[in-house]
């Protein structure tokens, strides 16, 4: 009897491997079964001698997922190797280690990723429904996709994650530093600065709002910040991949660096007597916000060219939530400059 039921174990689980396929390029529309032990996807692109490779775009250091990747079921020794969408990376950086990776989920975030050239992806999971998804996406990168379900994802993403059937292992992004923003004079663009903000669902929330209206970066503390997640990105829905998320150990320094390289710093705070439209804005203005309830700290505050308030009606609730703030004040920054350039 013992027998019997070894067998019958042993034969189910050999119908549970992933079923992996190869996404093609626009211009192919079918989806091609994938042998994942000899696609040859594991391998990073080769680098052309002579060829510069460019700066990486954004990453956040000291990410820790909410769930550890290394030990997740499915994980075939054909995609643990991963891919990068685009760029070959930096002849000295070697693959993220397993606790730093990031686990993305949701429509947005995942073909957003797959779009970047500087986002290795580790793995691409989909399930039928995700798969169809990623068939309406444009521009994404030839790359390994495992075949799974639901419930197979919701074992490997935070609990009630929204993940739309996509999910993807990513190494975090490379770090951007302020001094990056600022060296690109060609186009000047305002900055965020983030004081002590750490829900990372009010992060993500500013991020678009940054990519939506033409923010440069988002700035926030190397500590009392949240780290690069699946929930920021969700919230971020594809912008963290496309604005970047920078992290300075020392706000009062990095405001000082702005402020030397011509920026206006303005401040937004509930007891100042100045209100937004009165602000002198421009294309090249730093806007600091503060944690709900505290506001800035006041060392931030000092090191600000001006305080402003966001006009509001009388009412029973108190101010703005951050991430709505930040939208009114970059959409006001917008309008500002735009009849400023009319």
């Amino acid at each position: 009897m013992s027998c019997l039921v070894c067998s019958c174990s042993i034969a189910l689980l050999a119908a549970l491997p992933f079923r992996t396929y190869s996404y093609l390029p626009e211009g192919k529309e079918e989806m091609t079964k994938r042998n994942p032990r000899k696609s040859g996807l594991g391998k990073p692109p080769s680098k052309s001698p002579g060829k510069s490779q460019g700066k990486p775009q954004g990453k956040p250091q000291g990410n820790s997922p909410s769930k550890s990747p290394g030990n997740s079921p499915g994980n075939s020794p054909g995609n643990s190797k991963g891919r990068n969408t685009g760029r070959a990376r930096s002849e000295t950086r070697g693959k993220a280690p397993r606790d730093k990776r990031v686990w993305l989920f949701g429509q947005h975030p995942v073909t957003a990723a797959l779009g970047n050239p500087n986002r290795w992806v580790q793995r691409l999971l989909a399930t039928r429904q995700g798969l169809e998804r990623l068939a309406e996406a444009k521009n994404l990168h030839d790359i390994s996709v495992e075949e799974t379900d639901g419930r197979t994802l919701e074992t490997l993403l935070p609990e009630g994650a929204v993940h739309q059937g996509l999910a993807a292992l990513c190494d975090p992004l490379d770090p951007v530093f302020v001094e990056d923003i600022i060296s690109d004079e060609s186009e000047s663009k305002p900055v965020l600065i983030l004081d002590q903000v750490t829900d990372p669902h009010n992060v993500g929330a500013i991020l678009r709002s940054a990519a939506i209206f033409g923010a440069a970066a988002v700035i926030i503390q190397d500590r009392n910040a949240p780290p690069e997640s699946g929930t920021l990105a969700k919230s971020a829905s594809g912008a963290l991949e496309s604005v970047p998320l920078v992290r300075a150990g020392n706000l009062s320094q990095t405001i000082g660096i702005l402020q030397t390289a011509g920026y206006w710093v303005v401040g937004l705070a509930g007891e100042a007597e100045g209100m937004l439209q009165q602000a002198k804005l421009n294309r090249k203005t730093a806007i600091v916000l503060g944690a709900e309830g505290a506001g800035l700290r006041r060392l931030t505050a000092e090191r600000c060219d001006q305080l402003v308030r966001i006009p509001m009606a009388p009412n029973q609730i108190g101010s703005l939530n951050v991430s709505n703030a930040a939208a009114v004040a970059l959409y006001e920054l917008w309008r500002a400059a735009s009849s400023a350039d009319a």
